[in-house]
C-alpha cells in the first residue's frame, strides 16, 4: 500500500470532524448495496463523539487515515462503536492499531471487557474480530440492521 510516513494515534479535535465524516463515507460506501441501506457509521454524530472525547484519529502526514469511536457503556465494559480506515490506507495495520488503542484506553479506565457489534454483511469483520481475541456473543436485528455482537476480556480490567 502507499503508506507515507508514521501514523500517530491521538484524540480527535473539533477540526477533525469533516475528515472523520469523509473517511466514514469512503470506508463504508462499499457496504451500502450488501446491507441495503447506509451503514450506521456513515450517519453517526461525530461532533458529539468528539466533544465527549470518544474519538481517536490515526493521523499520517497531517491527514486523517482512520478513526475509532469508543466509550464506557457499563461499569465493567467499554463499547467500540466504529473503526474506519481510508480505503487507500487499508491493509497497513491502522485499524488494528486503532482497536488496540481503544482497548488500552478501556483497560486503563478499569474496564474488564470491550464490546462491539458489526453488520452481518461485513464478512471480513466476522473473521477479523475473533483473530483479535473477540468472541461472538449473539446475533440480533437492531435498528433495522442485522448485527453480530462480540466481546473481549481486557487485561487489567
Amino acid at each position: 500500500m502507499s503508506g507515507s510516513g508514521a501514523v500517530r494515534i491521538r484524540k480527535a479535535k473539533a477540526a477533525d470532524e469533516a475528515a472523520i465524516h469523509q473517511v466514514a463515507e469512503r470506508a463504508f460506501a462499499l457496504y451500502v448495496a450488501a446491507i441495503g441501506a447506509r451503514p450506521a457509521p456513515m450517519d453517526a454524530d461525530y461532533r458529539a463523539h468528539i466533544e465527549n472525547g470518544s474519538v481517536l484519529v490515526a493521523e499520517a502526514a497531517g491527514q486523517c487515515a482512520g478513526f475509532a469511536v469508543c466509550y464506557p457503556e457499563a461499569p465493567d465494559a467499554w463499547h467500540l462503536e466504529t473503526v474506519a480506515v481510508a480505503p487507500e490506507r487499508q491493509g497497513e495495520g491502522i485499524g488494528g492499531r486503532l482497536i488496540a488503542a481503544c482497548e488500552a484506553r478501556a483497560g486503563e479506565a478499569g474496564a474488564a471487557f470491550m464490546r462491539l457489534y458489526t453488520n452481518v454483511a461485513m464478512t471480513g469483520n466476522l473473521t477479523l474480530y475473533p483473530r483479535l481475541g473477540y468472541r461472538e456473543t449473539r446475533r440480533a436485528r437492531q435498528h433495522g440492521f442485522d448485527r453480530v455482537f462480540f466481546e473481549k476480556p481486557l487485561a487489567g480490567g
